[in-house]
């Protein structure tokens, strides 16, 4: 059988792998198809794109949003998007921007909490457009300021913690419609790490496309449980493990791996959209 691994992160938002990297180890794992699916970018999407094509593998380009409906956040991936849209583009700019932001409010509230963490080193080891809480744990760690990543998180990091500040989303319906004008197929990321099931029916209204069943936190009964939504509600099923390098302690590429027929469903639905769309326009 032929799988594919359909969310993975690299040093263009929060991993610590470069898209050559990334590559070089699903060619090992003998992966047929994969998709790079950064926050809030699109950045590494040609490097990782040229990098397969050199090994034979299938690239899908993507990039995971951040979005929210009914004060609930969810993530919807976006899936064969064209990297070149203008729209996205100017979409994803103002994203970042507010990532970067955010970075600062971060630095700002350790400050005020006597830790002495520069705003100005965060950018520089993140070395990105997208920078965000992990950049932010990993330079803590590097500048001796806090023991491991964890304890970063845990002391400083999470919600309700002296350095947690929101992020700024768009609405969930206004993702999906960004991913469908971009050429994509919009899809729920990690449901069962949300616990918004109950939003899934709005979203599917508004054109959702799939449902992310196979995650590296989805324990077999989600997985059962997501491939019953999926089906009730007529939606794509994908997968992937996840990857963020090794800002996570170890990889996790090749923890997950979902067959090759749902790579072959997801164009489908791609080439039908932008099909209806082609005939729209005339």
């Amino acid at each position: 059988m032929k799988f594919a691994d359909l969310h993975l992160h690299t040093q263009f938002s929060d991993g610590t792998f470069t898209p050559e990297e990334l590559v070089e180890r699903a060619h090992k794992l003998e992966f047929a198809a994969i998709a790079l699916t950064d926050h809030d970018t699109v950045e590494g999407c040609a490097r990782a794109a040229a990098a397969c094509a050199a090994v034979g593998i299938d690239f899908i380009p993507g990039s995971e949003l951040t979005a929210e409906h009914a004060d609930t956040e969810v993530h919807i991936i976006g899936y064969l998007l064209d990297t070149e849209n203008k729209t996205l583009l100017e979409k994803i700019s103002v994203f970042q921007a507010q990532r970067q932001n955010r970075i600062y409010e971060m630095c700002a509230a350790l400050n005020q909490a006597g830790i002495p963490l520069k705003a100005e080193a965060v950018f520089a080891l993140a070395n990105c457009k997208s920078p965000g809480r992990p950049h932010v744990a990993r330079t803590l760690v590097k500048e001796k300021l806090i023991g491991n990543l964890d304890e970063a998180f845990e002391k400083y990091l999470k919600k309700g913690r002296v350095a947690w500040v929101p992020k700024t989303k768009m609405s969930a319906l206004e993702s999906i419609a960004l991913i469908h004008q971009a050429g994509g197929v919009a899809v729920m990321a990690h449901p069962g790490l949300n616990r918004s099931d109950e939003i899934i029916p709005a979203l599917v209204e508004a054109g959702l496309d799939g449902i992310e069943c196979f995650h590296t936190k989805h324990s077999t009964v989600m997985a059962e449980r997501y491939l019953m939504i999926a089906e009730k509600h007529g939606l794509l099923v994908t997968g992937g493990s996840d990857c963020h390098g090794f800002s996570k302690i170890k990889p996790l590429i090749g923890t997950v791996k979902l067959p090759y027929e749902h790579v072959e469903k997801l164009k489908a639905k791609a080439a039908e959209r932008n099909a209806k769309s082609a005939g729209w326009k005339k």
